[in-house]
């Protein structure tokens, strides 16, 4: 009888066995051979004696990784050699029958289970040994609880009377925030299909169909730089829409419980907060200096402009005067860093765009910094009082234009939260980021352009459009976060084409650019599209999320590398002189340098 290795406990004490598995590893003790073999389910110790001849010359012969079929009486260990660390480290296989299914070459890296993250070696090496990397225990978990994750999505979603619907992966190329990959056409020569950026048109084709509520783990595509948070080139997400939404709060109501059972009950974690607090996007801003803050902690900004506009202080007077402002951060317990912390926070602002570091500590001896003896006992008194600052801790400041000034101090309160241990792992602290800007300016195309993508209703829709400023406009725009991480953007749909079209007129676009990339979508409109909403939230980010995961690539199982390469399957590579005539293209590249 074939059973699973973690099956073999003391119940199976006596019984006939047949196993079949990988070589964990293999150890020769006074003749005896014990080999640790391995399935998906864990490992068994095999004990292979002298007296079972073939057996026992087939074991000599065993190495590392080697796929082997094993006949045998399963055993209690004695009691000085039992695994307490093991499922089935109670017993053993007395093996009577030992076939090598297939031999393994010399391992590039360890794959063994028991060994640590230590014996791994670089990553372009593990990903073009994918299919070993894959045997670690570390990488067989990840399979494993994505699985999990996505089989408690599917019933969420069909329990709450989500339709699964695939969307076609061959489309037409509209923009949508980052670069397509395109596919020519063969049939029709000098077109191109592209790989869509997401299913936004189709899925808001299905509420104008009539579907009630849409989904699809849905496969994306997007040429875009990789990031340690952002698979390049293709990503999954939960692609959801909802008919009938006509506010945020719809969406939030109907989808929130998932967050929160994905949490409790597949990651075994806590919600910090419910229901999930609801944070105007300027407000994420002011306070935190990010849209996607991590909220396990607090450590908010406080804005002492006004405190300090008659300053004597020629860093802070001089931003005043700029135009800018003044803020600062209260670190409680940061009195305790050492010069060459605030050293390296210090370069670490300027890099984001900081001319310096200004701050004051509060020791137990009293104030110290560089600043005091430019600031009155008055300006002192208000910026403790502001902060509420105790003895013990440390205030830092931003001095400059609101933007950087956000920018910089958004940056150094989070990485304050991982020098002070203030990331709590078993903590999940949900928010939504709501009413986004609907426009935003870009410097290097010298006009406006969509802040997050552009089929979101304006508030306020087309009066709001014609009466205000275009970065006074805001959406019915949100994003779902957690631990400073962004799960996915949303918003409540724009489902009028006159709208639409004033919308893209904004940015640039003619009526008849409107047309040619989103023709489909403006006849569907015309014909009594419901109002709708949804948003995506990634996959590969969620799991990332309830595994405490900081590099995206541990949580898929065939990711491209830093470079956007997939060395194992040599992605992207050449083809043959005879495609590129069927496809009617010609070949134009750079120059070799």
């Amino acid at each position: 009888m074939k059973r699973t290795l973690s099956s073999q406990t003391t119940e199976m004490v006596g019984s006939d066995v047949s196993v079949s598995g990988w070589v964990n590893s293999r150890r020769d003790h006074g003749g005896v051979i014990f080999i640790d073999l391995r399935d998906h389910t864990g490992l068994v110790q095999l004990a292979i004696h002298p007296d079972q001849k073939e057996a026992f010359a087939v074991a000599e012969k065993c190495r590392d990784e080697f796929v082997i079929q094993v006949e045998g009486k399963v055993v209690e260990r004695s009691a000085e050699t039992k695994n307490e660390n093991l499922s089935t480290g109670g017993v053993e296989i007395l093996t009577s029958k030992l076939l090598i299914l297939n031999s393994s070459k010399p391992l590039p890296f360890q794959v063994a289970h028991g060994h640590g993250e230590e014996t791994l070696s670089n990553e372009d090496l593990r990903l073009k040994f994918r299919f070993l990397d894959l045997r670690r225990e570390k990488m067989q978990r990840m399979l494993k609880k994505r699985h999990t994750m996505i089989q408690a999505i599917h019933h969420y979603m069909t329990e709450h009377g989500f339709i699964e619907i695939t969307t076609p992966i061959l489309t037409s190329s509209s923009p949508e925030g980052a670069r397509d990959f395109l596919v020519p056409s063969r049939l029709h020569p000098g077109k191109f299909y592209a790989l869509p950026q997401a299913p936004q048109q189709f899925k808001q084709l299905l509420m104008t169909g009539g579907v009630p509520k849409y989904y699809q783990i849905a496969p994306c595509f997007r040429d875009e730089d990789p990031r340690a948070d952002r698979s390049p080139g293709e990503f999954y997400q939960l692609d959801l829409e909802i008919a009938f939404a006509d506010r945020d709060e719809t969406v939030f109501q109907e989808m929130e419980p998932m967050f929160v059972e994905l949490t409790e009950k597949f990651a075994g974690k806590k919600c910090m907060q419910k229901p999930f607090p609801r944070i105007p996007y300027l407000e994420a801003m002011e306070l935190y200096g990010s849209d996607k803050p991590d909220l396990r902690f607090d450590m908010k900004m406080v804005n002492l402009t006004d405190d300090l506009k008659s300053t004597g202080f020629s860093v802070f007077g001089n931003a005043i005067k700029g135009g800018g402002v003044i803020k600062a951060i209260c670190c409680q317990g940061g009195a305790k860093l050492t010069r060459s912390q605030i050293d390296e926070l210090t370069e670490m602002v300027k890099k984001e765009g900081a001319g310096g570091l200004a701050y004051i500590v509060l020791g137990e001896d009293g104030m110290k910094s560089p600043i005091l003896k430019f600031l009155s006992e008055e300006e002192i008194k208000s910026i403790t009082s502001k902060t509420n600052a105790q003895t013990g801790d440390i205030i830092f400041f931003g001095a400059d234009q609101k933007t950087v000034v956000n920018k910089v101090l958004g940056k150094l309160r989070d990485k304050l939260g991982d020098v002070f241990g203030l990331k709590d792992p078993g903590l999940v602290a949900w928010a939504w980021i709501t009413d986004f800007p609907m426009f935003e300016w870009s410097d290097t195309e010298k006009r406006w352009d969509f802040m997050h993508n552009p089929f979101s209703m304006p508030q306020g829709g087309m009066d709001a459009l014609t009466s205000q400023k275009p970065d006074e406009v805001r959406a019915y725009q949100y994003d779902i976060i957690a631990n400073g991480l962004e799960l996915s953007s949303g918003a409540i749909r724009n489902y009028k084409p006159e709208i639409m079209y004033k919308a893209f007129e904004i940015c640039g676009y003619t009526k008849e650019t409107v047309d040619e990339k989103f023709g489909g979508m403006i006849r569907a409109f015309e014909y009594g599209a419901p109002p709708h909403g949804g948003f995506a939230p990634g996959i590969d980010r969620m799991l990332m999320l309830f595994e405490n995961e900081p590099n995206i690539r541990e949580v898929i199982a065939f990711p491209k590398n830093g470079s956007a390469e997939d060395v194992m399957m040599g992605a992207p590579g050449t083809v043959e002189e005879k495609q590129l005539k069927e496809l009617h293209i010609k070949m134009s590249l750079p120059d070799k340098k």
